[in-house]
């Protein structure tokens, strides 16, 4: 099966993260985020996929030279303006040349969803497009879709009040689509898919949904990017894609240093960093060639490569620092975003 991801976001939530490093390449427990993805679609038979690419689209080519990732064979397709999200779907589908049932998948959200189930449901209610959704206690964030006994979709809210919203269910960024869904687009031209291209087909009764209650998490902000790593470190979730093994709800990384006395808490530390005695991590992603000085204390908070925090200096949630940022020995500092 074919598949179309959508990576062309800036993730301007997670800067100063994604100033040099697109979303989708940031690392999850040491691995690109996007190759967790193309893992678990790997698993349900997707072979072959084209990343729909907008910001940086230079750093997925330089990772995967050879056009494979994690098993499945990739394509690229640089939109040459922003052309929204079903006008970026045509655009790719075109360049992967879809002529039959496929896949759309939004890069930077993380799911266990049975995609072999929901390619079924598609088939055997013979949609045109089918969204999977997954509850949460708040839909006030996400397009909410209530549907019909059978999963024929009624109406498609996008981010509505939460005392008005019909359901909890939302679209969860994943989607089957037909050929047919690609006529619905003009070719070049920029459209919503939630706002133009899915009322059109509920209008036309071809669009259906279907429930997905497994594990799913938007990583589009510092909190919900540490939630991922802590929810693998906790054993909430168990990817496909990790194998490594675990220490007290910590994963440090083959030529990390932690030295005696330093105290490491459901941290992840990566390649080559250095955690000097004395020092504090809890709570934390800190990715290579980090160093963290004598004394320091950090609590919830992502430091990008090559970043050093100076003796006795406290970093507080949601605190995120850069490639190479530097925060000086004594600073403290709360949800503060720190470049170079």
């Amino acid at each position: 099966m074919k598949a179309v991801i959508l990576v062309g976001g800036e993730g301007t939530r997670l800067r100063p993260l994604t100033l040099d490093t697109p979303k989708q390449m940031l690392p999850i427990m040491g691995k690109p985020m996007l190759e967790g993805v193309m893992s678990h679609l790997k698993s349900h038979g997707v072979d072959e996929a084209v990343l729909s690419l907008g910001y940086l689209p230079d750093k997925f080519l330089e990772a995967y030279p050879n056009g494979d990732c994690a098993g499945v064979r990739l394509h690229y397709a640089v939109e040459p303006t922003p052309l929204d999200t079903a006008g970026a779907v045509r655009f790719a589908a075109d360049e992967l040349g879809v002529d039959d049932t496929f896949l759309v998948v939004n890069g930077d959200v993380l799911t266990d969803l049975d995609v072999t189930a929901l390619v079924a449901f598609h088939r055997s209610h013979g949609a045109e497009g089918t969204i999977a959704l997954h509850p949460v206690d708040d839909p006030s964030r996400f397009g909410v879709v209530p549907t019909h006994d059978d999963g024929k979709v009624i109406a498609f809210v996008e981010k509505p009040p939460r005392e008005e919203a019909p359901t909890n269910l939302i679209n969860a960024g994943t989607y089957v689509f037909e050929p047919a869904f690609l006529e619905r687009v003009p070719q070049g031209e920029k459209v919503s898919i939630e706002r133009v291209t899915f009322p059109a087909m509920v209008a036309a009764g071809v669009l259906y949904a279907f429930a997905d209650d497994r594990y799913w998490l938007d990583t589009g902000t510092p909190e919900s990017f540490l939630q991922a790593h802590q929810d693998i470190l906790d054993g909430v979730r168990t990817p496909g894609f990790f194998h490594e093994t675990l220490s007290d709800h910590n994963y440090v990384m083959v030529g990390a240093l932690v030295e005696e006395g330093a105290v490491v808490e459901r941290s992840v530390i990566g390649a080559r960093s250095v955690i000097r005695s004395g020092a504090t991590v809890r709570n934390c992603v800190v990715m290579n060639d980090v160093l963290i000085e004598e004394g320091a204390r950090l609590d919830g908070s992502i430091l990008a490569n090559g970043a050093h925090v100076g003796a006795g200096a406290q970093l507080a949630p949601t605190s995120v620092l850069g490639t190479r940022a530097v925060v000086a020995p004594g600073v403290s500092l709360t949800n503060a975003r720190v470049e170079a």
